[in-house]
């Protein structure tokens, strides 16, 4: 199955176009190649809740990915504020995934126990919070990427939770 996938960017710089994204063309690499993916939505947001909350509601809602990837926001900076629109939006936290993302990123670096990335599901959507560096990024999203096919089966409905 081909997933829907969205990347939502948080960040200052970037929505001015002041910054590169880098770390979007890392998911939209990653995506493509490892989960075989088609990204249907891509945005850059300021790093405001009520901005990243819109985008993540309407990715969700209107696009109907079954993946949202979020990058950026999830440090300990005031405007880090990504984790916390995400926990306004989603139904259910899925707070293994974040764990697992951080535990693989702490094998290459000690600085991973910063980040406050969450994961939850909204609808029938998975929502993942990653880093806003593309090295954070590759590591984070690599430490799961073998999980998330099976994941999103089930939140599509085309298995069980048990099956294999």
């Amino acid at each position: 199955m081909r997933w829907k996938v969205a990347i939502l960017t948080a960040s200052d710089k970037g929505s001015r176009g002041e910054r590169e994204d880098t770390s979007a063309q890392v998911i939209r690499e990653l995506v493509e190649e490892e989960l075989g993916g088609e990204i249907i939505d891509y945005r850059i947001v300021p790093d405001e809740q009520d901005e990243i909350m819109a985008a993540i509601i309407e990715m969700t809602e209107y696009f109907h990915a079954d993946l949202v990837l979020t990058t950026g926001g999830t440090g300990l900076a005031m405007r880090d504020v990504t984790p916390e629109a995400t926990l306004k939006v989603i139904d259910r936290a899925v707070p293994g995934l974040a764990e697992a993302m951080r535990m693989g990123a702490l094998q290459k670096t000690r600085r991973a126990m910063l980040s406050r990335g969450v994961c939850g599901i909204r609808g029938s959507s998975l929502i993942i919070n990653l880093p806003g560096s593309p090295k954070g990024v590759h590591e984070s999203l690599m430490a799961i990427m073998d999980q998330l096919p099976h994941a999103l089966h089930i939140l599509s409905g085309q298995i069980g939770e048990h099956s294999v």
